[in-house]
């Protein structure tokens, strides 16, 4: 006997050879009319064939049918406990919400479907190839969702279902590309912060706190083990995760008080109901994602993000959400400008000043407590729509007045002890509190397309009293993730340094995240003398004087991956203002100027050592391309099919045209 085939076969027992082959059928019959079975697509028909088989009551056949689609992952058993993980806490209760829509949209005569697409985790593929997957994954994620959703032919509304940094920007993107479909966005909510401990943020440092000597293994080992003290929603800082379900909330997609609920609890699954009834109401109203996500929603949900503080990477999401919606897309321009005229209002992790956790954020009133506030400074479009089917102010208007937000802001008072306006600020407030505005766009010589930097995420000590940053300093360049960290945890970089990682964007990993880089510069005792550069991206915790998005990426020919060891380079941000630059500016004894290091760029070839990773993946070297095609970072990595065409036609009739020639001459 064959004893590994033993093995993997087991001891089997009487019943699995206990087999029929037919079965009797449901009981009852279809709900069929003579019009049907003349006029109806056989697909139709055979679909209710389909739910009487999977054990729908044949008399409820006919209500409205409502997609919901999810990004559920892990499989839980009735008590919650695991059977198999997910990749996050994110995607690990939200089978809850769609459980709790279905049963709503049942109830009201419908008939739920359910569909999921899992994603992945940005925190747990920090460091690894992983990560080379992360941005291109919204991309395909978003194109399988449409498909989804177009695979029901008969759907009459669409329920999103998503929590994380790609998982919900996916959604998002497939909701605003159904313009004809009523669709509704339910946030997945956050995970709650342990009673003594650390933030999923800075938990992320242990490695390079343990090996400075900061923490011990002991210490570290506790410290990990009780960062995610519930088991779902997002992580309970304003990263990516939070900030997408805020601007899910500010496009009007979700009901009003959605975004940043705590995953689990009552509030929670009850923001399901309300979602599933507006759904159907979207339905019976005639009212589509076409009529919420227009050109006003886009500039609300740009101006939330600026008094939220948001993450960066919603400068990828928010321009391919308006390009999936079909809208003119904003630019580096626009941003700016946003950001100038809309001040920051929110005191969360990670940029305080008082590190609050999210869910402090949602009982402090959450995303309908800021709009109050910059309706007050007219930064809003108050006509905008939402699923409610009432417009952003009408919204508005009952929020001020509503026993919830009563509710919830008294016990935050009472309960934790905190002043909800002082977690979420009026702009008087704010202004005296030094709460600056979110995000500058510093280009220059190394960014001849521009960059981004989170502004108010830099060190405050290092910001003089007419609001400069500026640091004059030598690069020391590399040329992967993994020999930053290298240097950063075995006293390779120093106070005063200026880093640079080159051929960390599309081309060369897919645009990585680097937030092992960033985390660990925050949490040592130097790491605010550190700057750094790059063309990668950063996580939406990330702090600190940390340039990316730097464009054209090295690996395109951008100036950035000519940049040498020892070079001097000035980087100069004014955080009132919002405007600044990166210029080499020399690479001898002393720094120079900018003359200098434009006269030096043009001489110079590419870095030696710069090159794609080894490890990128086919996959995401043609989503690299594709978005390469469609107009690259500023434009939010879109695939422009449009565009994309245009270039492979044009492609095929030089190689066809090349062919000629050849020939031609070969004759």
């Amino acid at each position: 006997m064959n004893e590994k085939i033993a093995g993997i076969m087991g001891e089997a027992s009487d019943s699995i050879y206990s087999i029929y082959t037919h079965a009797s059928g449901p009981a009852g019959a279809l709900p069929l009319t003579p019009e049907m079975l003349k006029n109806s697509p056989s697909g139709d028909l055979f679909g209710l064939t389909q739910n009487v088989g999977m054990g729908w009551n044949p008399a409820r056949l006919l209500g409205k049918q409502v997609l919901i689609l999810g990004t559920q992952g892990g499989i839980r058993d009735e008590a919650g406990n695991p059977i198999a993980l997910g990749y996050h806490t994110g995607h690990w209760e939200i089978g809850l919400l769609m459980e709790a829509a279905a049963k709503e949209i049942t109830k009201s005569g419908g008939i739920p479907f359910a569909g999921y697409v899992s994603d992945p985790c940005d925190g747990r593929s920090q460091g690894t190839t992983g990560m080379f997957d992360s941005l291109p994954y919204r991309n395909d994620a978003a194109v399988v969702l449409r498909r989804l959703i177009r695979s029901l032919p008969q759907r009459a509304a669409v329920l999103g279902v998503g929590t994380c940094d790609k998982g919900l920007p996916a959604m998002m993107l497939a909701l605003a590309g159904s313009t004809q479909l009523p669709g509704v966005i339910v946030p997945g909510g956050v995970t709650l912060p342990p009673t003594h401990g650390e933030d999923a943020g800075k938990i992320q440092t242990i490695g390079a706190r343990y090996t400075h000597g900061e923490l011990s293994l002991e210490e570290a080992a506790d410290l990990g083990c009780r960062a995610c003290a519930t088991p779902g929603g997002g992580c309970q800082f304003l990263g990516t995760a939070g900030t997408a379900q805020v601007v899910a909330e500010a496009l009007g997609m979700t009901v009003p008080h959605a975004a940043l609920a705590p995953s689990g609890q009552p509030i929670w699954e009850e923001m399901a109901r309300q979602s599933a009834r507006a759904a159907l109401y979207m339905a019976d109203a005639g009212l589509t994602t076409g009529h919420i996500i227009t050109k006003q929603a886009i500039a609300n949900a740009m101006a939330v993000h600026a008094a939220f503080g948001g993450s960066t990477n919603l400068l990828l999401h928010i321009p391919a959400i308006a390009h999936a919606a079909g809208l003119a897309v904003p630019t580096a321009a626009d941003w700016a400008e946003v950001n100038r005229s809309v001040p920051r209002l929110v005191s969360v992790l990670p940029n305080g000043p008082e590190h609050h956790p999210t869910v402090i954020a949602f009982l402090a009133g959450g995303v309908p407590e800021v709009m109050l506030h910059m309706r007050k400074l007219g930064v809003l479009d108050e006509q905008a729509l939402t699923v409610t089917g009432s417009t952003i102010g009408e919204t508005l208007d009952w929020w001020e007045q509503s026993e919830r937000r009563y509710h919830m802001r008294k016990h935050l008072q009472e309960h934790e002890g905190i002043d909800p306006d002082r977690v979420i600020f009026s702009p008087e407030r704010a202004k005296q509190a030094g709460l600056n505005s979110t995000v500058t766009f510093p280009s220059g010589n190394i960014a001849l397309e521009g960059s981004v930097i989170k502004s108010t995420a830099i060190d405050p000590s290092k910001v003089d009293a007419n609001g400069i940053f500026r640091h004059v300093g030598r690069a020391k360049v590399f040329t992967t993730e993994k020999s930053a960290i290298y240097a950063i945890k075995n006293q390779g970089i120093a106070a005063g340094d200026i880093m640079v990682l080159i051929g960390r964007g599309p081309s060369g990993t897919g645009m990585e995240e680097t937030y092992q880089l960033t985390s660990a510069l925050k949490h040592l005792p130097f790491g605010k003398e550190v700057s750094l550069l790059t063309d990668a991206r950063f996580s939406g915790v990330s702090t600190g004087a940390c340039i990316g998005h730097i464009g054209p990426e090295a690996l395109a020919g951008g100036p950035i991956g000519k940049l040498r060891d020892g070079d001097w380079i000035d980087i100069f941000i004014d955080l009132n203002k919002l405007e600044g630059h990166i210029h080499l500016v020399g690479c001898g004894d002393q720094p120079e100027s900018k003359e200098i290091g434009d006269g030096l760029l043009a001489m110079r070839q590419a870095h030696p050592e710069l090159a794609k990773d080894p490890d990128l993946p086919d996959d995401t070297r043609l989503w690299a391309a594709l978005q390469a095609a469609s107009g690259g970072t500023w434009k939010g990595c879109v695939y422009d099919v449009d565009r994309i065409v245009e270039v492979l036609e044009a492609g095929m009739q030089a190689m066809a045209d090349k062919q000629a020639t050849t020939e031609n001459d070969e004759r």
